[in-house]
């Protein structure tokens, strides 16, 4: 790889390092397999980059990325312990916390609880889509399905969610 193609490999894919990170951490569910994977994708990324024409390079390591994890959930699939995401960090509580901060935090645990309970091929639209805020397309680019099967399963995750949360399926939407 010449150094024109690292200094562009640069520029326009590792700003996408959060976005990697972030749909591994929720499909792998373990921080530090997260960051193997990421690390998996990046050097086939780097290794597949000559390919790669210009576009959504956001959604091209994304859907690396995905498949990593896909690769790495087969190869661990009798040794996993899904560990709930947290996507707040840990700190020591005030003693004087509000009740509104524990009921935020309550019912941020209670929304991680949910979503890792659904099917993998439901979290990770959901995750793509709320978390990742791509589009229909470019979740269609990075799970490789079509759209159309994209909108049936995110309506089908958002249905599962707002059940498993207790809401109306229109306040879920």
């Amino acid at each position: 790889m010449s150094q024109r193609d690292v200094d562009r490999f640069e520029r326009i894919v590792l700003p996408h390092l959060d976005d990697a990170y972030t749909l591994a951490r929720y499909l792998v569910r373990d921080e530090h397999d997260a960051q193997d994977v990421v690390q998996d994708a990046v050097l086939r990324a780097i290794r597949y980059f000559e390919g790669f024409r210009e576009g959504d390079a956001r959604a091209w390591l994304l859907a690396i990325v995905r498949n990593c994890c896909m690769t790495w959930l087969r190869q661990h699939r009798g040794e996993r312990n899904a560990v709930p995401f947290d996507s707040g960090t840990l700190s020591l509580a005030d003693s004087r916390e509000t009740d509104a901060r524990a009921i935020q935090r309550s019912e941020r645990a209670a929304l991680g609880r949910a979503l890792d309970a659904l099917p993998d091929e439901f979290r990770e639209v959901i995750v793509l889509r709320e978390i990742q805020e791509l589009s229909y397309k470019e979740i269609s680019d990075v799970v490789g399905v079509p759209i159309g099967t994209v909108m049936s399963r995110l309506a089908r995750g958002r249905k599962r969610l707002a059940s498993a949360l207790g809401l109306g399926v229109k306040e879920a939407s």
